[in-house]
């Protein structure tokens, strides 16, 4: 990566580097990614593969062993006490005593609700940096195992939206990627219960048909099983923008409970429906407002829930702090709409945190306004180095310079020049569809 922009140089290489570190044996060849120093020094399903998908434009090496870890320990059955289900993705898996004694959720614990269309989404997207038919082949039986979860048990209570409610006594209460115990709230700080629909969830999953019917019709020749993806991500996509969307507010609910109501909270959530494409392009600008708006934008990134909201909190962990991989993702979607400079404004106000942190961003930092506090506020147990976070520079780079991989003619597709501020942006030998590729230089 060539840039004349000092601390995202830094936060690269630094990223880079903790990546290595954070990596480990996995069994049978496969390094794969620990979630992060000091508390989860072990595979986690979520953070193995937005890691993988953040850093694919390092190499494809990487998602190939974390796709083939996690197929090793798909689920193949019920299990009440795991809240495992027949082709589910694990949320984590341990080594030690506790793991051999079967305690949950340590040896392997299944309650996740976003790990199995992420699963699918990873492997779209390697297979579209590769255009390795083979290695889309090897996967289609876990691959059409995710795709019967998505399809058959993602939905506990049938009104159509994949959700979550955990069976184990010993089980997490919330199963998206915000996952501590009181961080799904309404506006007025009440917590929804369950089963809760998360609206990114509900991106994940659109998305995951769609690619699901991009690998059934070119990789599987089943182009029965494409059609029927297609049309299942459509009804989705139109059953979600009518029951999610606030209009009175121009945003999206942060989820459904168990009674059909809207979580109404502004949170962080709704961005990564951008990078889903599950927002029609009418409604992209309202949803940036809302992220770039004071509410949600604290100067040094996109807090987790807004400031007013009845749970907000500049250090609740998922009440109002600031996830550097929640922002990376977010900018992504927003330059996948069109949303340039937008997407520039979250990339550059992580760039100007990542200095105090001696350019290791970490797992989260608190959420105070930078009109109040000029430098970032460290999270007290905040994991540093953390998996995803380390992974935020490359994605960021993804979404700055709009870089996409063309599957059929084998190369890479810039959408945009580097944004002011930036400067000179390049990157020289990606490896893609084989070979190397200069982006930008």
């Amino acid at each position: 990566m060539e840039t004349g922009h000092a601390a995202l140089r830094e936060a690269w290489a630094v990223g880079i580097e903790d990546l290595e570190a954070l990596s480990f044996e996995a069994g049978e060849g496969l390094r794969v990614p620990a979630a992060g120093a000091p508390w989860y020094m072990a595979l986690f399903g979520r953070d193995a593969l937005l890691t993988a998908y953040a850093t694919v434009v390092l190499g494809q090496g990487p998602a190939r062993s974390v796709l083939r870890a996690l197929a090793r320990l798909q689920s193949e059955g019920f299990d009440d006490y795991r809240d495992a289900e027949p082709g589910k993705i694990p949320h984590e898996s341990r080594l030690g005593e506790l793991a051999a004694l079967g305690e949950v959720p340590h040896s392997p614990y299944y309650g996740t609700v976003d790990a199995t269309p992420l699963f699918l989404v990873l492997l779209n997207e390697t297979w579209r940096w590769t255009a390795d038919d083979a290695f889309a082949r090897e996967m289609e039986g876990p691959a059409r195992r995710a795709l019967a979860w998505l399809r058959e048990h993602g939905d506990s209570d049938g009104d159509g939206y994949v959700d979550y409610l955990s069976r184990s006594e010993r089980g997490l209460k919330n199963q998206g990627w915000k996952d501590s115990d009181r961080c799904i709230l309404f506006r007025s700080g009440r917590e929804a219960r369950g089963p809760v629909a998360l609206c990114e969830v509900q991106g994940y999953a659109y998305d995951a048909l769609l690619r699901g019917a991009e690998l059934a019709e070119a990789a599987w020749h089943d182009a029965p099983l494409a059609r029927e993806l297609r049309r299942e991500a459509a009804e989705l996509e139109a059953r979600f923008n009518e029951d999610f969307w606030i209009e009175e507010g121009g945003y999206y609910a942060l989820a459904l409970d168990g009674e059909g109501r809207r979580v109404d909270s502004l949170t962080s959530n709704a961005g990564h429906l951008l990078w889903s494409g599950i927002v029609p392009r009418e409604r992209a600008g309202s949803l940036a407002d809302h992220l770039l708006g004071e509410g949600l934008f604290g100067g040094f990134g996109i807090r987790t829930m807004a400031e007013g909201q009845g749970g907000y909190d500049p250090e609740g962990y998922h009440t109002g702090a600031v996830w550097p991989h929640d922002n990376a993702l977010i900018a992504h979607g927003l330059s996948r709409y069109g949303l340039r400079e937008e997407a520039g404004r979250v990339a550059l106000a992580l760039l100007d945190a990542a200095p105090s942190f001696g350019h290791r961003l970490p797992e989260v930092f608190a959420g105070y306004s930078r009109r109040d506090r000029p430098e970032p506020v460290p999270y007290p147990t905040s994991c540093s180095p953390q998996a995803w976070a380390a992974a935020v520079a490359p994605l960021l780079v993804r979404a700055v310079l709009g870089l996409e991989p063309d599957r059929a003619r084998r190369r890479l597709v810039r959408g945009w020049d580097p944004l002011q501020g930036v400067g000179r942006l390049g990157l020289r030998g990606v490896p893609a569809f084989g070979g190397r590729h200069d982006v930008g230089v």
